[in-house]
């Protein structure tokens, strides 16, 4: 790892988080490679390294991000993963690293599918089944053409079979955490459901799911969206920043789909496998329909909403209903 890592040369980091350090690194064979180096080894960074190589050299998915290898030696622990070139998802949603990069609609709602295509394994075709804990853009790693990778297993919980929840020490990050595992530690895969609706509203808006307002306040990002849902205000959802048109029938599916995963009762959340088979079905509709410019899209709502609903199929009207059921639930 030092030779493909130019001994982890400051120029070779990718980023830096409370873990460690990440840097890319190429080896022998050709193969570009990242490289997580943990900080310090205390008793809590071992487990989460442990959890990690386990989970990882578990599963097999072409929307999981890959393991290469590990190392455990002395005061050193390494993880190596596939280099992901496009960085994550954070990135193109919030940073300024690739601001002149901007995600269109359809490549928003691949990278949507993708990932829940990813967690649904986790949750379905894993054995054990395995939780994630910390769904988030920047967990959603993409490859060179942009097809997402679900990253970073160290909060991961495997979960044994014929057991519904478990209760433990809340893990994860504040705007994506389910109201019943943040207030009371029960973790299920309800849990990850509700984060993946969060990340997919947040995909379509381009919002963070917590804003500071300038009084000082929080606003989380259903509290900004179930309003706009409310009134029926569909497009004004939609990131100005996408280049493009953005197709109205598949907006509202996508925008009722999330507010199921965000339902406070975690029973009455769809399962991962349901999520990627409505998202699917709800992302086939209305192809041929008439599309607004996502640029002009708030200044121009009302007028093209009036103009819009007549074309709108029987699917996408069952998907604005159960929207409005949730609201008022």
């Amino acid at each position: 790892m030092l030779h493909a890592t130019n001994n982890f040369n400051e120029n070779n980091k990718l980023g830096e988080g409370g873990f460690g350090t990440v840097y890319w690194g190429r080896t022998t064979a050709g193969e570009e490679i990242a490289v997580k180096r943990l900080k310090m080894i205390t008793a809590k960074t071992e487990m989460e390294f442990a959890l990690e190589v386990e989970v990882l050299g578990r599963v097999r998915h072409k929307n999981l991000l890959g393991l290469r290898g590990y190392y455990a030696g002395g005061s050193e622990r390494l993880i190596i993963n596939q280099y992901m070139p496009n960085q994550s998802l954070l990135n193109y949603l919030h940073g300024n690293v690739v601001a002149d990069v901007h995600l269109n609609w359809p490549m928003r709602m691949r990278i949507a599918v993708g990932s829940a295509e990813g967690i649904a394994y986790l949750h379905h075709e894993a054995n054990p089944h395995i939780i994630h804990r910390d769904i988030k853009a920047s967990n959603i790693l993409l490859d060179s053409k942009f097809r997402p990778k679900v990253a970073d297993f160290g909060f991961a919980k495997l979960m044994p079979e014929g057991v519904s929840h478990l209760t433990t020490r809340v893990k994860g990050t504040l705007g994506y955490l389910a109201p019943e595992y943040a207030m009371w530690g029960k973790v299920s895969e309800g849990c990850d459901v509700y984060s993946f609706g969060i990340l997919l509203l947040e995909i379509v808006s381009g919002r963070k799911p917590i804003t500071k307002l300038a009084d000082g306040k929080k606003h989380d990002i259903l509290q900004w969206a179930c309003p706009l849902i409310q009134k029926e205000k569909w497009q004004q959802l939609a990131d100005e920043r996408m280049v493009g048109l953005v197709d109205v029938a598949q907006l509202r599916c996508v925008v009722a789909l999330a507010l199921r995963c965000t339902d406070g009762s975690p029973e009455n959340r769809p399962t991962m496998r349901e999520v990627v088979s409505e998202l699917r079905e709800g992302l086939g509709l209305g192809l041929e329909k008439k599309r607004f410019p996502a640029a002009t899209a708030a200044t121009k709502a009302g007028k093209l909403w009036d103009e819009e609903e007549e074309d709108l199929t029987d699917a996408s009207n069952y998907y604005t209903s159960r929207a409005k059921d949730v609201i008022t639930r």
